[in-house]
């Protein structure tokens, strides 16, 4: 009896120090909506990457965009979803870009409620256009180039994420919205609202899937496999469409390879790109 009692003690030891050692990697995406639909979209998607690789990812996420990326550059987190760090001293800090979604070639747009007098990009000028944050790069530092390179002035207004600057706009609290394409769209379909376009960007790909060069490779490549084969495997495809559906996504998006290379555009924006977007 003595024997069993000290072999079950010897057991929940050795169970609680294996749980005790189990390493939790920090996953940060942008936030592209609200911190709510952030965490719907993503939750069922990392909590299923973890069962199927077998390394814990957990969700790390700010108030704002601006506040998520600064987890990434105190570097308190280990894989991200993020377009926000191709800039020229960015690029020295070690994430390995490895997937991408498969959705359309993003654009940068300035918009205007459909209803809206506003037809011309030189009408906003000295008027309230709103942001997600000054980090967003699709939705903030390109359109606001292309701004500046017209001569138009605006008067930034950030929202803290692209949902949120967008519902500022219909509110009242701002002539225009700086966006980009997919998320206006998934706007459009899942709030019943209609946009008039002034101005369309080049296309960028969309967001990357990075991951810091601290993590093992055994546990990057197990992370890795798990993105990239998800639609692949029944339950994983039907994580991905309600994730999708739950943000208005008009596509079941899913992850697909990608590497350093896919992400040019972003680095020649920054060769031209104002000082202070830079």
């Amino acid at each position: 009896m003595i024997a069993r009692l000290i072999s079950l003690c010897l057991a929940t030891l050795l169970s609680q120090v294996v749980s005790a050692e189990e390493v939790v990697y920090r996953f940060s995406p942008v936030n592209q909506w609200d911190i709510n639909k952030t965490a719907a979209y993503w939750n069922p998607i990392i909590q299923y990457v973890s069962e199927k690789s077998g390394v814990k990812l957990q969700l790390k996420i700010g108030r704002t965009s601006a506040d998520t990326t600064s987890y990434v550059l105190a570097q308190e987190v280990e894989f991200i979803f993020s377009n926000h760090m191709f800039s020229p001293e960015r690029e020295g800090l070690g994430w390995k870009v490895f997937g991408r979604r498969n959705a359309p070639h993003l654009q940068g747009q300035i918009a205007v409620p459909a209803d809206s007098p506003i037809t011309k990009i030189d009408e906003l000028k000295d008027q309230e256009v709103a942001f997600a944050g000054p980090e967003a790069f699709i939705g903030y530092k390109v359109p606001y180039a292309y701004l500046l390179s017209k001569g138009v002035p605006v008067k930034a207004v950030f929202g803290g994420n692209q949902n949120a600057a967008i519902t500022q706009m219909f509110a009242g609290k701002a002539k225009a919205v700086g966006s980009n394409s997919m998320l206006i769209e998934g706007y459009a379909n899942r709030e019943g609202k209609k946009f008039r376009i002034l101005w369309t960007s080049e296309g960028y790909h969309d967001l990357a899937l990075m991951a810091s060069s601290k993590v093992p490779d055994k546990d990057f490549k197990a992370v890795e496999a798990a993105f990239l084969s998800m639609h692949k495997d029944a339950r994983g495809k039907e994580v991905l469409h309600k994730a999708s559906q739950e943000v208005g996504l008009g596509v079941d998006a899913y992850f697909i390879p990608a590497t350093g290379s896919d992400y040019a555009a972003y680095r020649k924006f920054y060769q031209i790109a104002p000082a202070s977007l830079r």
